[in-house]
């Protein structure tokens, strides 16, 4: 996605000028006259990637405007931009929140650097925030990409859902972001802060899935050299997030069951029950239902789990975010891996909005990692998503091949020798019109100068541009020396 950039000056020239070099490196330019409607074009709920703001403005002052701001919660990279480079007004700005400066008139490549940078150190404190609130578990609702009408309504109602202890069944395809959904009911309920412990019980062992889930005791079977915990005690006091529950076995389906009704779980060897205190999300890619018809799931835990359903809408339902995860993705993979790409190409997010994506939304963060990774330049091109827009990236530009030494027609020849003076001293071609040796034309300018100047060899050394020695030596590796004769000046060859 493009970025916005906010230029804030008083002065239209300047703000023209600025767009001028914005819009030539592919960022979008909105305008405003002062710091007053600056503050409202914010408060309107215009989309600003960053804020060039001048500090020289009448009414609203620079550092005012920018105070203004951020005392409103608007948190955007801003560049101030001043006439007067003096140390105290830009330590002012500096203090007052402002990432970077230039003095005007500024040459466009400054302005660019400090935009991009500017960029990416935002991109790196988002990145830390985010890390920050999934360390913590205080990812909410708010922190989740979309805003289309599918995921508004999970947003409704996990909000809803997350306030109380109800459980809950996230459903949808795989890849689709169960467990982002999780963590944001984690993080938007009381328990927020508190453990959150994801498990993907399609990836336990069927005679390890017991400890896992509820511990053991040392010694209670061989190899049990220590005491474990399990899954449930590790949660007590937080979410107990059950991804692929429809793959528990079912002998493990009773005791999760009784652990949900009971509020208290077994250890493997343990000679009493364990309370614990555990809000249980689980989420399943597969139709329980069917699962319970079959009779591969059981009905009482079906219902236990089922009782308030969410369901995860898949990326092609939901095309309208794409742009939206693709800008987050990008700030993400920037970070970490030291890129700076600015954004995706109008063409490129062409060919990501047509796509179906059948592996939903991580097919689309693999892809977009992989494109970043490759990318050289500041936008990401069609050819860097091969396997779905199927346009190839260019071949490196080759060095020219030399051009190979093609003989010359006599007709050719005749007609290009026809074509140079007739009366031209110093042949240039040879019969069949192919350019003479250096040494052949060497040669023959060498004497016709000891001609034209009579022998007198200073002058022509010094017509030729060559010392006399030089000259000299020249005269006998040629075989001139006949030539020259008697020096007439009293030159002799031994000057």
């Amino acid at each position: 996605m493009t970025k916005m950039v906010l230029v804030v000056d008083d002065d239209p020239t300047q703000r023209r000028l600025i767009q001028a070099v914005l819009e030539r490196e592919g960022f979008a330019v909105a305008h405003a006259e002062s710091g007053d409607a600056a503050i409202s074009h914010l408060q309107a709920g215009a989309r600003v990637d960053l804020i060039l703001l001048d500090l020289v403005m009448p009414r609203l002052s620079g550092q005012d405007t920018l105070k203004e701001m951020r005392a409103r919660g608007f948190h955007q990279p801003v560049i101030v931009v001043t006439a007067q480079g003096s140390i105290d007004t830009v330590v002012q700005a500096m203090q007052a929140g402002a990432c970077d400066f230039f003095v005007k008139p500024a040459s466009p490549e400054r302005i660019i650097v400090s935009i991009r940078n500017a960029l990416s150190m935002g991109d790196l404190r988002g990145e830390v925030d985010r890390l920050k609130k999934h360390k913590t578990g205080r990812f909410t609702f708010a922190d989740m990409v979309g805003s289309s009408a599918p995921m508004t309504l999970v947003k409704r109602m996990g909000e809803r859902a997350a306030k109380s202890t109800i459980p809950i069944l996230i459903t949808g395809e795989s890849g689709v972001g169960k467990e982002v959904i999780a963590r944001a009911l984690h993080g938007g309920s009381d328990r927020a802060g508190k453990p959150f412990v994801a498990v993907n019980c399609g990836a336990l062992p069927e005679n390890l899935v017991e400890s896992i889930l509820f511990g053991h005791e040392k010694g209670s079977f061989t190899g049990a050299t220590d005491k474990h915990l399990g899954k449930f005690q590790e949660a007590n006091g937080g979410t107990l997030f059950l991804d692929e529950v429809g793959e528990l076995p079912l002998d493990m389906q009773v005791k999760l069951l009784r652990a949900l009704q009971e509020s208290e779980i077994d250890p493997v060897g343990s000679k009493r029950s364990v309370k614990v205190d555990v809000r249980i999300v689980s989420a399943t890619n597969r139709d329980l239902s069917l699962a319970v018809a079959e009779g591969r799931f059981r009905e009482d835990l079906f219902y236990r789990l089922n009782v308030f359903p969410i369901e995860a809408p898949a990326l092609r339902e939901r095309k309208d975010d794409i742009p939206a995860l693709v800008e987050h993705f990008i700030r993400r993979f920037n970070v970490e891996e030291g890129k700076k790409v600015v954004g995706c190409a109008p063409e490129t997010l062409q060919h990501l909005l047509a796509h179906d994506w059948p592996g939903n939304v991580r097919q689309l963060e693999n892809a977009v990692y992989r494109a970043i990774v490759l990318s050289d330049s500041p936008y990401l091109q069609p050819f860097d998503f091969p396997a779905i827009s199927g346009v190839v990236a260019p071949p490196p530009e080759a060095e020219p091949a030399p051009l190979a030494a093609a003989a010359i027609s006599p007709q050719a020849a005749r007609e290009l020798m026809a074509e140079l003076p007739k009366d031209a001293p110093v042949r240039i071609l040879d019969e069949r019109g192919h350019l003479r040796t250096l040494e052949d034309i060497e040669r023959d300018l060498i004497q016709l100068a000891i001609e034209i100047y009579a022998g007198h060899m200073s002058e022509v050394a010094r017509r030729l541009g060559i010392g006399r020695s030089t000259l000299y030596r020249k005269v006998r590796e040629q075989g001139l020396d006949g030539v020259i004769g008697g020096a007439e000046d009293g030159e002799t060859e031994a000057a």
